[in-house]
């Protein structure tokens, strides 16, 4: 991977994915261009935060804009899926959006998270997407955190698959 190619754009492709069974799964945002593909670790809350903001930025650019809905049925569903194998370059700390309407296209850029002894600039990634590529990506990362683990209706808490202790059940296991 050469860490000095850190932006891409426009992508080829841009989604969130998981590796592993629900409970242990491991979040990446992962983008291409051409035969380079770079993917990111990312927490499941920056998933679903991720996926709100750009639903919500995309709204407010057709309405300020006067664009066109943006069309993620237009969107392979190949290029919703991981590309193996998945190397990540970093762990993300942050996540920001924003919009080029010249270009009319929609950044997504990410942060690396540094060791408290690292002392050097954090990497920043910036993926530069389209409007379509970005409300898939938005639709799917939904999908994505919400195929987890199922949730107790009593405490909030995930169900692992062996049943779950809920506190809220008098101490009794509730599955």
């Amino acid at each position: 991977m050469d860490r000095e190619r850190l932006e891409f754009g426009p992508v080829d492709h841009i989604t969130v994915g998981t590796i592993g069974p629900p409970g242990s799964r491991v979040f990446f945002l992962q983008a291409s261009e051409g035969a380079q593909v770079i993917s990111l670790i990312i927490e499941k809350e920056q998933a679903h935060a991720l996926a709100v903001a750009v639903s919500q930025l995309l709204d407010e650019l057709e309405s300020e804009f006067e664009l066109p809905p943006a069309r993620p049925e237009s969107v392979s569903p190949a290029d919703l899926e991981l590309r193996m194998p998945v190397e990540a370059i970093f762990r993300v700390s942050q996540i920001g959006i924003g919009y080029d309407q010249s270009r009319d296209l929609v950044l997504v850029a990410a942060q690396e998270l540094l060791l408290d002894d690292e002392e050097r600039e954090p990497l920043v990634v910036r993926f530069w997407a389209t409007r379509s590529q970005m409300a898939a990506l938005s639709r799917h990362a939904i999908e994505v955190v919400n195929a987890g683990r199922p949730i107790c209706a009593l405490c909030g808490q995930p169900i692992d698959p062996e049943g779950h202790f809920c506190p809220r059940a008098n101490g009794h296991a509730h599955d």
